[in-house]
């Protein structure tokens, strides 16, 4: 059949890559519309208010296809292997990127209204850059500490291990690709949600950070690897939040 050989294959993979190059590229945008250089440092005036909804919630969307499409890959080589055991359709493969992105796109969602109230609450500057040292080392420290939980350990299990979160819940065509995507959603927000409230530490425009940031993610899935990056994160992530506390500290 067509949507298994090789051809449509290669395509299906291109427009997947040209997708998250697409969102990179419309980021960079942004960043030069709101006058930031890519360590979102402001070096000219901002031409974009980052101070709506109707502005937020496109802007964190696009953030999340940049960075959570690309930890979507181990997943998607995964479900690819059942397609010859298991009768995995290229539909299927579909499905599990839409379930996946849905479940992000009300991510996106709330963390634009969390970033609208932490500015109106005056937290976080314009750029969704936090006002204090303070409170960016509690940001920093409590999303270490978050590594060592339960939640996460049960979380990172299932993202760092697809093929068997896929054998147990395994349903055919676009609709058993889309619920399987949706589960995976769910605890791809529940494993990394802490890196993109780390966003409001280093910037949300700030595209060195989001690389750093997806970097992260990427390798923390990777099944050869994964399971001994979560708590060394996490212990950088504590360190860093100390001594930027220490910081405010001093300087009050």
């Amino acid at each position: 059949m067509i949507q298994n050989n090789g051809i449509f294959r290669s395509i299906c993979w291109i427009v997947f890559f040209s997708i998250i190059l697409a969102s990179w590229w419309y980021l960079f945008k942004m960043s030069q519309m709101s006058g930031l250089n890519v360590f979102g440092q402001s070096v000219r005036m901002n031409m974009m208010k980052m101070d709506a909804f109707g502005t937020l919630f496109p802007m964190w969307s696009i953030m999340m296809a940049a960075m959570m499409l690309p930890t979507m890959v181990p997943t998607l080589r995964s479900y690819e292997d059942l397609m010859k055991s298991a009768d995995g359709t290229r539909i299927g493969w579909f499905g599990v990127i839409m379930g996946f992105s849905i479940v992000w796109i009300a991510g996106a969602a709330i963390f634009a209204l969390l970033q609208l109230i932490l500015l109106k609450l005056g937290l976080i500057n314009l750029l969704g850059v936090l006002n204090s040292l303070l409170l960016a080392s509690i940001f920093l420290i409590i999303v270490g500490c978050f590594q060592f939980t339960w939640i996460k350990n049960t979380c990172h299990a299932v993202c760092h291990s697809p093929f068997t979160f896929f054998l147990k819940n395994w349903r055919l065509g676009f609709s058993g690709g889309f619920f399987m995507g949706f589960g995976l959603g769910l605890y791809c927000v529940g494993c990394c949600w802490g890196f993109m409230v780390l966003g409001f530490v280093g910037g949300t425009m700030n595209l060195l950070w989001m690389g750093l940031a997806t970097l992260l993610m990427v390798l923390e899935k990777l099944p050869q690897v994964g399971a001994y990056l979560a708590k060394p994160i996490g212990v950088t992530l504590v360190l860093i939040g100390l001594s930027i506390g220490a910081r405010a500290i001093n300087i009050i």
